[in-house]
């Protein structure tokens, strides 16, 4: 009688996750992945989606169109609730629950207002399509607003955008709204002029792109405030409402805040009852297993580990590295092998600003500009999923270069605000 080939279950299909499922699947292993949308998204570009750059399916692939060769996977679309590590089994939203032989667990991150989370009503983050299209409505409606008003305090309260956070997301939605207002727009109105939008980004910190080299950091907040973004950091931000945000003693009149400065794991972490950083993760061991939890990984965003004695950082790349390795130890655990260590490859970082504006640091290598822009617009194309994702967003950057146009400016639903 053939022995049945070990179940993994692996919980959330980001960069993470798909990489576990592709290294399991090609092993023969049983794999389940559940997922509580049906597509994978590629989250580097989901700020063009917000910034009605990109439609959302440019930058999303369906997860079962991903894995549909893989006869051995099956896709599930589901939210898990909690994991009991003992039994070896995982609970659902809408589902009965799950067992396993082994756990991968990439739920991923959200947003973090430190303790504020009535803030996310006036000031919503951008981790999922939805934010995307929700972010996307608000910047709209206010130029369709201030067009419509004609109270001048009020126009101006419409035409005034404040970032909050200034990585790498809030610099790329910065310098996005920046060329919306002085290009894409430009003639559009008849009560407005677009290019008298002002743009703030706001750092509680010393500077921008934080992770970057000090050089680097000058260029690209040179590059922002030649695209005409008003750059304010050392600004803490003490409340956010629908009038706009106050730091320290001055009040910001806007319409559109868009939060961008703080992310933290995944509620379902916890479920493990295992040790937590302070800003939710996992402490994985070296190999991403779970202290106490026979057979269960952690990855991606979840899992706080380090390389080398530095802590691995919360992007794309070290997700990858991490799905590979927890899928092969997986499987080498479940054998009775000795499993492997992670030991993240550092490729370099990669943020960009605006138009022909962007900086790339690769160790020893660094670039500003538009050899720099050109470099993370190959990057990014190259690493999409799918050829057709990848087609579609280098015709729709090349015409947005060549035009200035935008071409996903509908606006679709109403503005959440408004519902209330």
């Amino acid at each position: 009688m053939t022995t049945p080939a070990p179940h993994i279950l692996i919980l959330g299909c980001g960069f993470g996750g798909l990489w576990a499922t592709r290294a399991l699947a090609k092993a023969g292993a049983r794999v389940t992945v559940v997922d509580r949308t049906n597509h994978h998204l590629f989250q580097p570009l989901l700020y063009q989606v917000a910034t009605a750059g990109l439609p959302g399916p440019s930058v999303a692939a369906p997860i079962r169109a991903i894995v549909r060769d893989y006869k051995n996977v099956t896709v599930l679309m589901d939210e898990a609730t909690r994991i009991d590590a003992p039994t070896k089994q995982v609970y659902f939203a809408n589902g009965d629950p799950i067992a396993y032989d082994a756990l991968i667990v990439a739920a991923g991150a959200t947003h973090s207002y430190f303790g504020n989370d009535h803030w996310a009503a006036h000031a919503p983050g951008l981790k999922t399509m939805d934010d995307a299209q929700e972010i996307r409505r608000r910047i709209l409606t206010a130029f369709e607003n201030a067009e419509r008003t004609h109270d001048l305090t009020e126009r101006s309260a419409w035409l005034t955008f404040v970032v909050i956070g200034a990585g790498a997301t809030g610099v790329e939605m910065a310098g996005t709204l920046a060329e919306i207002a002085r290009h894409t727009l430009a003639e559009e109105f008849r009560n407005i002029n677009s290019r008298d939008a002002k743009i703030i980004l706001l750092e509680g910190g010393p500077s921008v792109l934080a992770a970057f080299p000090d050089d680097l950091r000058e260029k690209a907040r040179a590059q922002l405030t030649r695209l005409g973004v008003e750059v304010r950091t050392g600004a803490l931000v003490t409340a956010i409402d629908e009038t706009g945000c106050a730091l320290n003693d001055a009040h910001i009149a806007a319409r559109t805040v868009i939060w961008a400065a703080g992310v933290k794991a995944s509620p379902l972490g916890a479920s493990l009852g295992a040790p937590l950083d302070r800003a939710g993760r996992v402490i994985v061991r070296q190999d991403l297993s779970v202290p106490d939890c026979a057979n269960v990984f952690v990855i991606g965003d979840l899992a706080a580990v380090e390389s080398d004695g530095k802590p691995v950082p919360g992007v794309s790349p070290a997700a990858k590295q991490m799905g590979a390795l927890a899928a092969h130890n997986a499987l080498a655990t479940l054998a009775g092998a000795p499993t492997k260590e992670f030991h993240y490859a550092d490729y370099g970082s990669l943020a960009t600003i605006g138009r022909n504006a962007a900086i790339v640091w690769l160790g020893r290598f660094k670039l500003s500009g538009t050899p720099a822009w050109l470099f993370w617009l190959f990057v990014h194309i190259f690493f999409l999923i799918g050829f057709r994702n990848r087609f579609v967003v280098m015709l729709d950057w090349m015409w947005a270069h060549f035009s200035f146009q935008r071409s996903a400016r509908i606006v679709l639903g109403a503005d959440e605000r408004e519902k209330k």
